[in-house]
C-alpha cells in the first residue's frame, strides 16, 4: 500500500509554505511579545482562500476534507509561527462544523460567507470554570423569552474573543437535574458578541500569546431565535461531530511545530563548533534529535491515518485521541530537545526556541487532557470498565 501525499496535498503543502513564508521570525516575536493578533498572516490566508478549505462551496470555501486541511495547518505551524499561526485561523476548520451539518441554508450563508472571506472573526464559548471537561456540567442558561433567549452565564479560556464578532455559544436551556441524560438539555447558539452585555477578559498565561484566551462574564445577553442553530436541547449531540477534526488537526499542528523546533537545533548543531568540531558530531547530540524524528514521523502518519478514516465517513474516535496523545508528546519531546541542543542560547529568544517550547505544553493539556484520552481507549478500544 502506498502511504503518501497526492500531487494536490503536495500542492497544498508548498503553496501555504510559500505564503508563510513571508512572516519571519521577527514578525511572530513581535506579535507574541506585545500580545498582538497576527493580523497580517490572518488576511493573507483569507486572501488565498485557506480560511474556508473545508467549508461547502456555496459559502465560498473549498469542501475539502479534513487530510487537507491537516496538511494545511502542518504547513503553517513548521514554518515559524507555531501555535500563534495555527490558532489564528483553527476555529475556522472545526468550529462552525455544526453550523454546515445543522444549519439552515440562509444560516450557513449569513454566517459562513463572513467567516470564509476574513471579514468576521468567531470565539468559541463552551468550557466553563467550574466543570472543565465535564461539559455536561455548564451552568450557563438561556432562558425562554419573547423571539429568543436570554443567556446568563460564564466561559474561559475562549480563544480569540478580543478580536472575535461572533460567538460560537454552548448553554443549558433544561437544567441537568431535569433531563433524562445529562448530555440532554444544552443548545448550541451562533450570535453576535455584545460587548455591552458580555465581558471578555484576558488571560495572562504561559505562551501562544499573540492569540489571546479569555474569561467570558455573560449577564442578559439576547439571543433571537434565528442564532440557535439546529433543535433546542440537542446543542452537545451536534458538537460532538466536530471532536474528532479537532483532535485529528491540533495532532497534526503539534507536529508542524516539533518539526520546526527540530529542523532549528539541527541547523544549530552543525553550525556551533565547540572544542573544535561542530557538536552535531556527538553522538549525545545526534542521538536525542534522531529519536526525536521517529517520533514526530510516526505521529504524523498517525494523524494522517486518522484524518483519512473521518473523510471517508469511518469510526476514527480512537485513532483521533491516539493521534493528538502521540502528536502532543512527540512535539513537546522535540522541542525540549530543541532548547537542550541550544544549550544557553535555547533560553535566548533569538533563537526561537523557548517560544515553540513554551507553545509545546499546549497540545498536552487541551482541548482534552493525556488522561481522558487514555481513559477513552481503555475503555472503548480494550473494553475495560468506564473509570469514571
Amino acid at each position: 500500500m502506498l502511504i503518501d501525499l497526492t500531487e494536490d496535498q503536495q500542492s497544498i503543502d508548498k503553496n501555504v509554505r510559500a505564503l508563510c513564508a513571508q512572516f519571519s521570525d521577527d514578525y511572530w516575536t513581535d506579535c507574541e511579545e506585545n500580545a498582538r493578533f497576527p493580523q497580517e498572516y490572518y488576511r493573507e490566508m483569507a486572501k488565498a482562500g485557506w480560511l474556508g478549505i473545508t467549508m461547502p462551496e456555496e459559502v465560498g470555501g473549498a469542501a475539502l476534507g479534513v487530510t487537507d486541511a491537516g496538511i494545511m495547518m502542518h504547513a503553517c505551524t513548521s514554518s515559524g509561527g507555531g501555535y500563534s499561526a495555527a490558532s489564528a485561523i483553527h476555529i475556522n476548520l472545526f468550529g462552525p462544523h455544526a453550523i454546515v451539518v445543522h444549519g439552515t441554508k440562509e444560516q450557513k450563508s449569513r454566517w459562513l460567507e463572513p467567516l470564509v472571506a476574513g471579514e468576521e472573526k468567531a470565539c468559541f464559548g463552551v468550557t466553563e470554570p467550574d466543570a472543565g471537561l465535564d461539559t455536561t456540567s455548564i451552568s450557563t442558561f438561556a432562558a425562554r423569552t419573547s423571539g429568543g433567549y436570554i443567556v446568563n452565564g460564564r466561559k474561559v479560556w475562549t480563544s480569540t474573543g478580543q478580536v472575535a464578532d461572533k460567538i460560537l455559544l454552548l448553554a443549558r436551556t433544561t437544567p441537568k437535574d431535569q433531563c433524562a441524560k445529562p448530555t440532554q438539555g444544552m443548545t448550541l447558539f451562533y450570535t453576535r458578541l455584545d460587548r455591552t452585555k458580555v465581558e471578555v477578559k484576558r488571560i495572562k498565561k504561559m505562551g501562544r500569546n499573540a492569540v489571546d484566551s479569555n474569561a467570558v462574564f455573560i449577564d442578559g445577553l439576547f439571543i433571537p431565535d434565528e442564532d440557535r442553530i439546529g433543535e433546542e436541547g440537542c446543542g452537545f449531540h451536534y458538537l460532538l461531530d466536530s471532536l474528532n477534526p479537532e483532535r485529528i488537526l491540533v495532532g497534526i499542528e503539534a507536529i508542524g511545530l516539533g518539526r520546526d523546533a527540530l529542523q532549528r537545533a539541527a541547523k544549530y548543531a552543525k553550525d556551533r563548533v565547540v572544542f573544535g568540531r561542530p557538536i552535531g558530531m556527538n553522538q549525545g547530540i545526534q542521538h536525542p534529535l534522531a529519536e526525536a524524528w521517529c517520533y514526530l514521523e510516526s505521529a504524523y502518519w498517525m494523524c494522517l491515518r486518522a484524518a483519512d478514516l473521518y473523510d471517508r465517513g469511518q469510526p476514527c474516535g480512537a485513532e483521533a485521541n491516539a493521534a493528538k496523545f502521540l502528536a502532543a508528546r512527540a512535539a513537546f519531546d522535540a522541542a525540549t530537545k530543541s532548547v537542550m541542543t541550544h544549550g544557553g542560547m535555547g533560553y535566548a529568544r533569538e533563537y526561537q526556541v523557548e517560544r515553540l517550547f513554551r507553545e509545546a505544553i499546549l497540545p498536552r493539556i487541551a482541548p482534552v487532557t493525556e488522561q481522558l484520552i487514555l481513559s477513552f481507549i481503555a475503555e472503548r478500544v480494550l473494553d475495560l470498565p468506564k473509570s469514571y
